[in-house]
């Protein structure tokens, strides 16, 4: 199964925010995919806590354990209808958008995500996997 992670998830692992830093620490042997637009947001939450030298370290770090989507013309319209139907920041339709086009399980806390009522794959990692 292709997993897909998404800001939330990403800077909730860099804090070890549990149990989400957890489920995300088993994922990331499988390489999952992560949309660049999606990592850019974690690069700036990194840069404003903590400054720009560890946010760039920490995307080097990610560069190796995440395959990264690109920003393409068809994912950037394939975002944009996702935003346009859904009530959700527009980086979270990046992150929708790219778990849909690897058929992918998105991992979120999102509410946003996770409230859509939409039927995408997502795990909500803010609870405990029994």
């Amino acid at each position: 199964m292709t997993h897909c992670l998404d800001s939330w998830a990403v800077l909730r692992w860099l804090e070890g925010g549990e149990p989400a830093a957890a489920r995300v620490d088993e994922v990331l042997p499988e390489q999952p995919v992560m949309s660049w637009i999606n990592l850019g947001e974690v690069f700036y939450v990194v840069a404003r806590s903590a400054g720009a030298e560890q946010a760039h370290e920490v995307v080097q770090d990610l560069r190796t354990r995440l395959m990264l989507d690109e920003a393409t013309p068809r994912r950037v319209l394939e975002a944009a209808a996702i935003k346009a139907v859904y009530s959700m920041a527009y980086a979270d339709a990046f992150a929708v958008a790219t778990a849909k086009a690897y058929d992918a399980v998105l991992l979120t806390g999102d509410p946003e995500i996770l409230d859509s009522g939409a039927g995408w794959r997502i795990e909500d990692l803010r609870a405990s996997r029994a």
